[in-house]
């Protein structure tokens, strides 16, 4: 809200929340081209390098969000610069999530699902820091003090976190299952070649797993325009799915080394597209803030149980020469279309239909298409075409 306030101003509060979440969608848009071009360049060049890169461009998009003057201050600027500021953002979340997905599965094979499963119960942390910075700073600053300087704080905390996460991946080295396999120098076109189809299930079954994410960032928004609540209780809400998702997710992943990847899956999805109409009603009859919180903290836990088994499935479709690549592509084209533009559309479909059980609808749709994809993978492991991967 207060990057509308300062970036996109309208005359229309729906018009101006569009065009914010729009410029955040745009930088999705993006996502699939930082995911070919920095997933390739891991296959090709090593999963290290590709991660040192990543974390310095998103550094450097985070330092223009944060210094950025206003639209008041610089006119049409502002606004470009933000959207300049997401495209740098969105080309680095492109290529982070197969390189470093790949990594973590490559030093431990035997661990995949528990050691992968980190990479979104670091989401999970991030969401809760962000809930707990915006929770501290509507409780202890003014409305306009949020306005003039606070809602800058976070991106300058972002900018602190950078230099300690290039330090780190500076003394990471490849897994020798990488850098003893067979490597390609043609990873995109071997995936466009030959694995299509693994390519279109990865993107199938990330679809529920996004947009539920985006939902939950949604929440401190639905909560003060939808709900009627104040800011505090939305941040305590993401507060509390950060939390879920930061302790749920690793014993998901640890999980489905036991009882395997795809029931577990499946079983939170059919749970999902059962029960998300009824809570999503519940929510709006009540119009309390603990319906809120059994909301969010629902959504939260199948999120969790889902999500936990994710990345291990995802890297298990395609093999060493060509992971980072065909994670990256699905990934982020799932994330770019089911995820990027979903608060974009629960405002519209909120403001289309004039109901709060809207949301529900977009979310069940993504359920159905994950669940098909879940299905076909199942399928796909039943014939002898397609060939477990090696590492």
């Amino acid at each position: 809200m207060y990057v509308a306030y300062h970036f996109f101003p309208a005359g229309n509060e729906t018009a101006s929340m569009l065009l914010t979440f729009g410029s955040f969608g745009a930088s999705y848009l993006i996502r699939p081209l930082g995911g070919v071009v920095l997933g390739s360049y891991a296959d090709r060049h090593g999963r290290k390098v590709a991660l040192l890169l990543t974390v310095s461009l998103m550094m450097v998009g985070t330092a223009i969000i944060a210094l950025l003057p206003t639209y008041a201050q610089i006119g049409v600027a502002a606004p470009i610069g933000i959207f300049l500021a997401r495209l740098i953002q969105g080309f680095s979340a492109g290529g982070e999530f197969g390189a470093s997905t790949a990594m973590l599965i490559e030093h431990a094979p035997h661990r995949r699902g528990f050691l992968a499963s980190w990479q979104f119960a670091t989401q999970g942390l991030s969401t809760l820091l962000a809930s707990l910075f915006g929770y501290g700073l509507v409780k202890l600053l003014t409305h306009e003090e949020l306005l003039a300087w606070g809602w800058r704080i976070p991106f300058f905390f972002g900018l602190l976190i950078g230099p300690a996460g290039l330090l780190m991946r500076r003394y990471l080295d490849d897994a020798p299952s990488f850098t003893q396999a067979e490597h390609t120098a043609t990873p995109v076109r071997d995936i466009l070649l030959s694995q299509k189809s693994m390519v279109l299930a990865a993107i199938g079954v990330i679809t529920v797993s996004t947009a539920v994410n985006y939902m939950l960032q949604y929440v401190p928004t639905f909560a003060i325009r939808q709900l009627k609540m104040d800011a505090a209780t939305g941040f305590a809400a993401s507060i509390l799915a950060g939390v879920i998702l930061t302790v749920v997710t690793p014993f998901s992943g640890w999980l489905s080394d036991r009882i395997g990847r795809l029931k577990q899956m499946t079983v939170a999805g059919v749970l999902f597209a059962l029960t998300i109409y009824p809570v999503f009603l519940y929510v709006s009859l009540s119009g309390s803030a603990w319906a809120l919180y059994v909301l969010v903290g629902w959504l939260a836990l199948l999120k969790s149980i889902y999500f936990g088994a994710l990345p291990a499935l995802m890297s298990e479709i395609f093999p060493p020469a060509t992971r980072a690549t065909g994670m990256a592509i699905g990934y982020n084209v799932g994330v770019t279309v089911f995820g990027g533009f979903a608060p974009a559309i629960i405002v519209w479909l909120i403001s289309a239909t004039g109901s709060n059980q809207a949301p529900s609808f977009y979310l069940m749709f993504t359920t159905l298409i994950s669940l098909s994809a879940l299905a076909y993978i199942a399928q796909s492991r039943r014939t002898p075409k397609v060939q477990p991967s090696a590492a």
